[in-house]
């Protein structure tokens, strides 16, 4: 649940670097420079907390999962670049909560693959399927804000409104691979790894392509030197909320865990809103109505959350456990062990090698690199709510990082 909570704060923060696409930027080059980024902390931060002796073992036990995370990171590419788009035409504040039905995604593949809520009971069914009618309606709610009431022209309202559902479908898909790792005894640390390279191959096709070849890709990219250290950022902060979101999945399912993350859509709203002044000059019929969508599809979130696994559930998801174990001629006793955060076979030997150093100091290299030619992004924005909010970030971070290091040391 905290994990799920961290998710939500640091997902909605790492967005904000996409408004760099309302001052002319070229949407794929924001979102490959966004992949970028996450290209380096997730090879930095699991080398950081596990060490690659780990990673490497982890990943070789599970072998069959590294056509899976490819996939799941091919997905992600995808969908992170209908969010710039989204955001081009609709603005932050109202395509994060558009988007945000992956929960609903999520919530059906997690029933239809893994036997989420198979046992559950009346009552705790009856709050998940509540809580995903009252994400429905607010994402009709703030649908209708932006193609009625001024936000961006009809047609591009449109277009982002389809842009951000297109995102919440894919990133949705995407927690399959998630499920199926963490049902194999996988830590998700080694699993973003492998993720990485399906994200930043993809990415690159896709800006390749779209741009006309390398040479005009590489132009575009000198145009936007300036904002590279901040999308960089971004894609770090993405990487922050995306590991605790792979905590909450592991540790309650999908169904539940990627809900409560979802809570990014508050986060999100309080950058656009607050930060980047969206709903400035809007009338109050539109405001209303983002603001009354918003809070309908947290309380759906929520009352998602805290339905509850029972023990016959999770009888269930102990029959999707065996029968990933049986289809992959895996260990027993490793996913047994890894579902409650306890050691696996990964953990034995050095976790440690000569090259996690270099690999870090890499990583804080390239960013030392792009700070030295980074700019104020050239758009009004409020730097007292700006600090508030990374301040809340980190504070999500630091207490929610502490509980999960004592309670699971990140297995």
């Amino acid at each position: 649940m905290l994990s799920g909570l961290a998710a939500g704060a640091w997902l909605g923060g790492a967005e904000a670097p996409t408004k760099l696409v309302t001052v002319g930027l070229s949407p794929y080059v924001i979102s490959l420079s966004m992949v970028a980024g996450v290209f380096v902390a997730r090879w930095t931060l699991p080398t950081v907390l596990k060490g690659t002796g780990y990673i490497f073992r982890d990943l070789r036990a599970r072998a069959h999962l590294v056509i899976w995370a490819i996939l799941a990171g091919a997905l992600w590419a995808v969908a992170n670049t209908l969010t710039v788009f989204a955001i081009r035409d609709v603005g932050l504040s109202v395509a994060f909560p558009l988007w945000n039905i992956n929960s609903l995604v999520g919530l059906f593949w997690g029933w239809f693959f893994f036997n989420e809520l198979r046992g559950a009971g009346a009552r705790q069914a009856t709050k998940v399927l509540g809580g995903a009618c009252a994400i429905v309606l607010g994402a009709c709610l703030l649908a209708y804000a932006s193609g009625q009431h001024g936000i961006g022209t009809p047609s591009r309202a449109t277009a982002g409104i389809l842009a951000a559902l297109g995102a919440g479908l894919l990133w949705g898909t995407m927690y399959i691979p998630y499920r199926k790792a963490y049902l194999s005894g996988m830590n998700p640390l080694s699993f973003v790894t492998v993720f990485t390279i399906g994200e930043l191959f993809t990415m690159s096709a896709l800006a390749l392509v779209f741009h006309g070849g390398l040479a005009p890709l590489r132009q575009e990219l000198a145009r936007a030197r300036p904002a590279l250290f901040w999308l960089f950022l971004g894609g770090f902060c993405w990487v922050l909320g995306d590991l605790f979101q792979q905590y909450a999945a592991k540790y309650i399912g999908i169904g539940r865990g990627i809900p409560l993350s979802n809570t990014n859509q508050l986060w999100g709203l309080a950058w656009g809103a607050l930060v980047f002044g969206e709903l400035h000059g809007k009338g109050q019929t539109t405001q209303g109505l983002i603001i009354a969508g918003s809070i309908m599809m947290i309380a759906g979130a929520v009352a998602i959350s805290l339905a509850e696994a029972p023990p016959s559930e999770q009888e269930s998801w102990r029959a999707s456990e065996w029968r990933e174990v049986q289809r992959y001629q895996l260990d027993r006793q490793a996913p047994e062990a890894a579902t409650p955060g306890e050691a696996t076979p990964a953990k034995q030997g050095p976790t440690r090698r000569w090259w996690d150093m270099i690999i870090a100091v890499t990583a804080v290299g390239v960013f030392l690199l792009l700070a030295r030619g980074a700019r104020r992004p050239p758009m009004a924005i409020s730097l007292s709510w700006m600090a508030l909010l990374v301040l809340a970030m980190l504070g999500f971070l630091v207490a929610c990082g502490t509980v999960l290091w004592k309670r699971t040391r990140f297995s």
